[in-house]
């Protein structure tokens, strides 16, 4: 009898994994032949702690030093460019605010992003804080913890049938596992685990989000530009490994699937790119799409079911890595009975009881 059955091996079920294997044996299924196969090993993962709802904030704040101090993100600085221009000047004012971003001259951005066009960005918003995470360091260093308490993961093992037994709970994946406890951290497919538990879903949406890899504009180091991105978040770039990502940043809602791209949906996302910029994108090198899972209010669900002994850890959008440390502890400090070092408010506003599932 294993104490907990964590389904779902992207950085939500590993870090999960890790924390819970503190308080009991752990077992961590995943449906694919490796672990962040879906959304979590397709992001453009950033750490900036004033990305998201009230809710999301509060778990970016809470998970900052283990992102900096101990995933070493403190030594991958980025740093983030707003860049608006005369149409959408409302848009540009909300997100200068939102996310506590500094004024900068044209000038004092060409320093600092030199294909910048001055002939229609009119407005540029900046700051420092902001760091790229090692997305593979933080799943495996989740993971090492896991396994150096005894836990093990077992991948290929998609979950076929969820049955109540009088000890706890009976999952079939590939082999029958019995369980004192369930952790549903199985992203996009979260809402069809609960339905086979017989829990009552949440209306959790994936949503496509695309991505381009482009070359680098001839003649330039992009290693220490910025994260770039427009008002309203309708499109970013950023660089990796010497080349740009460049995304639409599009929602497009779809069934839980393996993702892909849309070659009209890039396009468009390149073109708002070069609306910004004097060096055009000459050749895209690669391109792919994830699932970005988003509870209706946009919030993570992390806590108990109506069920006893099955718990979500679900709805991480586009927050999954960035939160990840502090969501996890808080899913093993409610699992624990233990007093959570976040406030009641920020508690509640994860809850699945706020969708009146308890």
């Amino acid at each position: 009898m294993i104490d907990f059955l964590v389904i779902g091996g992207g950085i939500a079920g590993a870090s999960a994994a890790a924390r819970l294997s503190e308080l009991g044996s752990v077992t961590l299924l995943e449906r694919e032949h490796a672990l962040a196969y879906h959304a979590s090993g397709r992001s453009a993962a950033m750490f900036e702690e004033t990305y998201g709802k009230p809710s999301t904030i509060a778990l970016n704040r809470a998970s900052k030093e283990w992102h900096l101090e101990i995933n070493r993100s403190c030594d991958l600085p980025r740093g983030l460019m707003l860049l608006g221009h005369e149409d959408n000047k409302i848009a540009f004012g909300t997100d200068i605010v939102s996310m506590q971003l500094r004024r900068l001259t044209i000038e004092e951005a060409l320093e600092i992003f030199p294909i910048l066009d001055p002939d229609r960005v009119t407005q540029v918003g900046y700051h420092e804080s902001a760091w790229d995470i090692d997305t593979d360091a933080a799943i495996q260093r989740f993971i090492r913890h896991m396994r150096s308490n005894g836990g093990t993961v077992v991948t290929r093992a998609e979950v076929s049938a969820i049955e109540r037994t009088k000890r706890g709970w009976r999952v079939s994946a590939g082999e029958d596992y019995e369980a004192r406890q369930i952790v549903n951290a199985a992203g996009a497919w979260a809402d069809q685990i609960a339905h086979m538990a017989s829990i009552a879903p949440l209306g959790l949406q994936p949503m496509r989000r695309s991505i381009a890899r482009v070359a680098a504009p001839s003649g330039y180091d992009v290693s220490r530009w910025p994260l770039l991105f427009g008002p309203g978040e309708n499109w970013y770039a950023k660089p990796d490994a010497g080349a740009l990502l460049i995304s639409p940043a599009d929602e497009e809602p779809v069934l839980p699937v393996d993702a892909w791209a849309v070659d009209m949906v890039l396009a468009e996302g390149i073109a708002r790119y070069e609306e910004h910029v004097t060096a055009p994108v000459q050749r895209m090198i690669a391109n792919w799409a994830g699932l970005r899972t988003f509870a209706p209010d946009r919030c993570l669900v992390i806590g108990a079911s109506e069920q006893d002994g099955f718990w979500w850890c679900a709805g991480q959008g586009g927050y999954g890595f960035q939160t990840a440390p502090a969501a996890s502890q808080l899913l093993a400090d409610l699992i624990g009975g233990r007093t959570s070092e976040l406030d009641a408010g920020a508690i509640a506003a994860l809850s699945p009881a706020r969708f009146g599932s308890d």
